[in-house]
């Protein structure tokens, strides 16, 4: 599928499939003890995950290492109690319910000590139907399982006219469920479409065990990794979803050669050998292209980002590895056999133009792309608005970190929120923490304190602490709206745009917290974003100039990916910023869009669709170097690449839709957004874009400094008889 002409029996790649073929126990056993080895010590020893996205030169960032430094008894973690009694919290039965979840919570062995809303009157609202505490952990590292405790506890008083809800970070990941069935879900249905592809429970499985044991590896060694490049605990789940996808896809377009070439007449081992300097070079180029693509992430200059990236890279490096080396392994003990447990079928029906030229038909592929160069200019024009209207709502994309607000409804920590938003605003869950370097323990900030208060948008502010040393202050202030608001991030830049600045001393101080670290981090990413995009598309053109030796067809391929990426993004947009379909889709309430998400979408999408671009405009040119006519070229390489395309999109669409069965709303952005992606990709932009925009460029489509196209091979009367009866 790759090459046009002859494949190489004497290459370096040939010489390996001939090894791992006629070696296949060795191969085998030394991937087997290999993956074992790397998973004991990888899940035994692994790096744990780091979920710090503060640092860099972020406001927030000196803020924070401000209130690190000089106030350590602020470092530890929180939890928080939310209290609301319909009948006031003095009511008799309200009291004794919830002094006794007090009591609990006082005694657990990893909390601090917790103050009672009845001892502390500003903890409580003026009507006193609502009450909050703070309620301190003993260690930064606390067992989930015992904060899972709490959690409980807390749950099972609510009712009879109370409700409590415990809120914080620790309370959130406390109680989010695991992942779940998604990727054995995201597995059966890749296996059920491999079936259909193949109709045979051999030919199925070959991909879906490379697969797999490319990922136990690759996670494995993710985490030894870990040590090196830290990443956040999404990561396992990300790279899981992206090596399924790639790794069955490699695996199918490898063994749909060796299946082609057996019903070619080759023997298993000259098919092995052609499928893999083939259909696994192509594999090579394509995985190589998504580790750049991935790797353009540290451009980002975000530490986690770049940890997410690497991480990835090696998921994807470990599944080509294993298309090139195990699945050449598999096939030999295979032969022939690998049509065995065929689905039953009237005919043995092989998708093969030239066999459909035969009996005077055109195959569906073939049809389409008649339909679509008839009209070339109409379809493109067409094809293009449509991507532009889907990509149209990423102009109103907004980029935030999830919340307690946007949980599932039945979460503990999303009833602590709504508490405390009735009884003390929406921007209780939201705080501003000021920090600045003070001479002594009497500096004043009053001035600049009065005027964070009299700032629109500011509800209230608390007094300012000086530390123990006398070197540094802070205070908060709450704002009006809450954490995922866009008012929000508008007030943050007024106070240090406009009101910082004007107030005396005021251009000393920073503002910090976990709200204005996440608005940093959204402004840095919106920033930085357009960068990344440039460097992995210039890196990815090199590569593919270089692979299909024309500027032209490069050109389109970039154009075409932005078009499809942009428009998964408005997608995206309209489902979970603006809510349409959200509910339906799993997603609570609509909320921004998690702020790694876009930023990892981009290499991961634009990789896999040069992966596509690769399989389908290879066999184009290799017909064009056969035939000579553009028109004939793009009709048969169409074909001959439609259903394995086909396939290879349905699955990743399988494997990433899966995603939405999951209990993580970012994890769920991403895979919904990489779904539409491909979907766009394997239909609008591979069966419309593509053969209308190549028809339209007739010969400049292999334009190459110094040469305009390829020589055509003649071809024999034989087959220019066959091209005349097509």
């Amino acid at each position: 599928m790759m090459t046009t002409e002859t494949p190489r029996t004497d290459g370096a790649l040939a010489g390996l499939a001939r090894f791992c073929y006629r070696r296949r126990r060795l191969v085998l056993l030394t991937w087997i003890v290999g993956v074992i080895a790397v998973a004991f010590v990888g899940f035994g020893y692994g790096a744990a995950a780091d979920n710090d996205f503060s640092g860099g030169n972020y406001d927030s960032a000196k803020a924070q290492a401000l209130i690190r430094e000089h106030f350590p008894q602020q470092q530890g973690d929180t939890l928080t109690l939310a209290m609301k009694a319909e009948k006031g919290i003095d009511d008799p039965a309200a009291r004794q319910k919830i002094e006794k979840v007090l009591a609990d919570l006082d005694a657990s062995p990893i909390t601090g000590p917790v103050a009672s809303p009845y001892q502390d009157k500003s903890l409580v609202t003026q009507d006193r139907r609502i009450a909050r505490t703070i309620i301190p952990l003993t260690s930064t590292d606390v067992k989930l399982t015992e904060v899972k405790r709490l959690v409980t506890t807390v749950k099972e008083a609510s009712g009879d006219g109370v409700t409590l809800g415990l809120g914080g970070n620790q309370a959130e990941k406390a109680e989010t469920p695991k992942q779940g069935p998604a990727e054995s879900v995201g597995i059966l249905a890749a296996a059920v479409i491999l079936f259909i592809a193949f109709g045979s429970l051999v030919a199925m499985g070959l991909p879906i065990v490379t697969a797999l044991l490319a990922i136990l590896g690759g996670i494995a060694l993710m985490k030894l990794v870990g040590y090196l490049v830290p990443a956040p605990d999404f990561t396992v789940i990300l790279s899981a979803m992206i090596g399924l996808g790639v790794g069955i896809d490699y695996a199918l377009f490898i063994v749909t050669r060796y299946k082609d070439s057996l019903e070619d007449g080759d023997e298993p081992e000259s098919a092995t050998v052609k499928a893999v300097t083939t259909a696994g070079r192509a594999v090579l180029f394509a995985g190589t292209t998504v580790v750049i693509a991935l790797l353009g992430l540290v451009v980002m200059g975000q530490r986690l980002m770049t940890g997410v990236a690497i991480a990835t890279s090696v998921i994807v490096l470990v599944t080509m590895i294993a298309a090139v080396t195990l699945l050449p392994a598999f096939l030999s003990f295979t032969g022939r056999k690998i049509n065995s447990l065929r689905l039953p079928r009237r005919t043995s029906r092989r998708y093969e133009p030239v066999r459909a030229a035969s009996r005077g038909r055109l195959t569906l592929a073939e049809r389409w792309a008649g339909v679509v160069q008839r009209r070339p200019l109409v379809a493109a024009v067409l094809a293009g608005a449509v991507l532009l209207v889907l990509a149209a709502p990423v102009l109103s994309m907004r980029l935030s970190l999830p919340d307690a607000s946007v949980q599932p409804h039945d979460r503990s920590s999303y009833t602590s929120y709504t508490i405390l938003s009735e009884g003390f605003g929406p921007g209780y869950g939201a705080p501003l923490i000021f920090a600045t370097q003070v001479d002594s323990t009497d500096a004043d900030l009053r001035p600049v304190v009065e005027a964070v208060r009299k700032t629109a948008g500011i509800a209230y502010v608390t007094q300012p602490r000086v530390s123990r040393d006398g070197q540094a202050a802070t205070f908060m202030a709450f704002p009006e709206t809450g954490y995922q608001d866009a008012a929000t991030a508008d007030l943050v830049h007024r106070l240090r745009d406009d009101v910082l600045p004007k107030a005396p001393g005021g251009a000393a101080v920073y503002v910090g917290g976990p709200n204005a670290a996440t608005i940093d981090m959204a402004d840095e990413v919106g920033s930085r974003l357009p960068l990344m995009i440039a460097v992995v598309i210039a890196v990815s053109l090199v590569l593919l100039i270089a692979l299909v030796r024309s500027v032209t067809i490069a050109l389109q391929a970039a154009v075409m990916n932005l078009l499809s990426i942009g428009a998964a993004y408005g997608v995206l947009v309209a489902v979970v910023q603006w809510g349409w379909l959200g509910s339906a889709l799993g997603f609570p309430t609509a909320m921004p869009i998690t702020t790694w998400v876009p930023m990892m979408m981009f290499p991961v999408l634009f990789g896999l669709s040069m992966d596509y671009e690769v399989f389908l405009i290879s066999r184009v040119r290799e017909e064009y170097e056969r035939t000579g006519d553009t028109r004939t070229a793009v009709t048969r390489g169409l074909a001959r690449t439609a259903k394995v395309i086909t396939a290879a999109a349905a699955i990743m669409v399988a494997v990433f839709t899966t995603s939405l069965l999951g209990p993580d709303v970012a994890v769920k952005q991403g895979g919904l957004g990489m779904a539409v992606a491909v979907l766009i990709d394997a239909t609008i932009v591979r069966m419309v874009l593509v053969p209308a925009v190549m028809e339209l460029c007739g010969k400049a489509n292999w334009w190459l400094p110094g040469r305009w196209a390829p020589k055509a091979t003649p071809a024999s009367p034989a087959r220019v008889g066959e091209e005349a009866r097509v």
